[in-house]
């Protein structure tokens, strides 16, 4: 455990339990933390005690261990870890589900209700080519939620031979989020928002964890297209190749966005490549400044592909990830301070990964405030990495897709 970097830096191997073990008891604090933060923020949005929401959770638990009974099997080492019960570690893994589906029964009737509650806001972008200025490979994220759970955030490194290894960023006791593996495989996600029905899809966190459990990019695509998600979510997949593609996945179906003539994509929070038809008519989209976000940002990364090394180039994805038109919501989000603090939103954490030399960086907390410090892994680095021979692909195991 490192905490050198200004945010917790964890890494775990052994079997799913033993692995859920290592990081339960590593991040004790932080997923008390956790726990204490949505206890009160759920209940204060739902009028449930947290007894109750925890109960609403294990919804979600039938489905994750059809589709993936080694994930549901980690979480149940996290509880044991960090001493908390089970179902609360599954309630962290599914807060976004859950909200979801309270405001979708028309439960929430709270002053503070907003659909963007269920879903994190997030800025993506994959440079690639002439885009990174350098012929890298560079993807990475704004990572947008509630102002008080930055100090749960941490990196967890999580070594599972013969599976490849992988680095993400997450909120303690969360199994999946964001980040990258040793095959060269990026995952990228923000919010969507939309109502899509109640019936039980699988939770994000576990989706995208799936994703980064591939060695091969086309089982990672597959698993995007052909699992049925509880919620929607944008998704957007890189490939150390120079390979990139932008999801958009839903209950319903699933459009997609290829990069632009010089090797670049971005998103936020709303639909880019067209507007579902069980939305048509009536989107709103989830976040407003999504839309002052994108062009922004877009804006702001054009200018990475004049740079004349990686340095220029790192120093220009910070900059157009800094960006605050909109202040204090914007690229770069800072709390809106005249707003409730249970629910004031901040950019919590800032990535940039160069899928070609398997460097990964963070800026915890404001771009603006924070240079992106390189992690004391390279992605490339042990089991699974770029040193191993091409057999490697054969070895990953069958995981199941939800496809109904």
């Amino acid at each position: 455990m490192d905490e050198a970097h200004g945010i917790r830096v964890l890494e775990v191997s052994g079997t799913p339990r033993e692995r859920g073990r290592q990081y339960g008891a590593g991040a004790s604090d932080l997923i008390a933390k956790a726990i204490g933060y949505y206890s009160e923020a759920l209940t204060a949005q739902t009028g449930m005690a947290w007894h109750e929401i925890v109960e609403s959770a294990a919804k979600w638990l039938p489905i994750s261990e059809r589709v993936a009974p080694h994930l549901v099997e980690e979480m149940r080492g996290v509880a044991e870890g960090a001493g908390v019960a089970f179902l609360e570690i599954v309630t962290l893994n599914v807060r976004g589900e859950f909200v979801y589906s309270h405001q979708a029964r028309g439960a929430d009737t709270s002053a503070h209700h907003d659909e963007r509650d269920a879903v994190d806001g997030c800025t993506s972008f994959f440079l690639t080519g002439r885009a990174s200025g350098t012929g890298h490979t560079l993807v990475g994220q704004n990572w947008d939620w509630r102002t008080l759970t930055g100090g749960t955030t941490l990196v967890l490194r999580i070594v599972q031979d013969p599976l490849p290894t992988i680095v993400m960023q997450l909120e303690a006791g969360q199994i999946g989020r964001h980040g990258a593996n040793s095959a060269g495989i990026a995952l990228n996600a923000n919010g969507l928002g939309g109502s899509f029905g109640s019936e039980i899809g699988v939770p994000q966190t576990i989706i995208r964890r799936l994703v980064l459990d591939h060695h091969d990019l086309a089982g990672a695509l597959k698993t995007l297209v052909k699992t049925r998600p509880h919620i929607a979510s944008n998704a957007l997949l890189a490939h150390r190749s120079g390979y990139g593609i932008d999801l958009e996945t839903t209950p319903h179906g699933v459009d997609w966005i290829f990069p632009d003539a010089q090797g670049a994509i971005a998103h936020t929070n709303h639909f880019q490549a067209s507007v579902p038809p069980q939305l048509a008519g009536h989107y709103r989209p989830v976040s407003a400044d999504s839309l002052l976000r994108l062009p922004r940002v877009r804006a702001g990364l054009e200018r990475v592909a004049s740079a004349r090394d990686a340095h220029e180039s790192l120093a220009l994805v910070r900059a157009a990830m800094s960006d605050h038109l909109g202040y204090p919501e914007g690229v770069c989000t800072h709390p809106d301070t005249s707003a409730p603090h249970l629910t004031q939103w901040s950019t919590l954490l800032s990535s940039c990964v160069d899928l070609t030399t398997g460097e990964y960086r963070v800026a915890p907390g404001f771009p603006c405030e924070t240079d992106y410090e390189l992690l004391p892994w390279n992605l490339y680095d042990g089991p699974g990495g770029s040193e191993q021979d091409d057999t490697r692909e054969a070895r990953t195991p069958h995981i199941a897709a939800d496809q109904h």
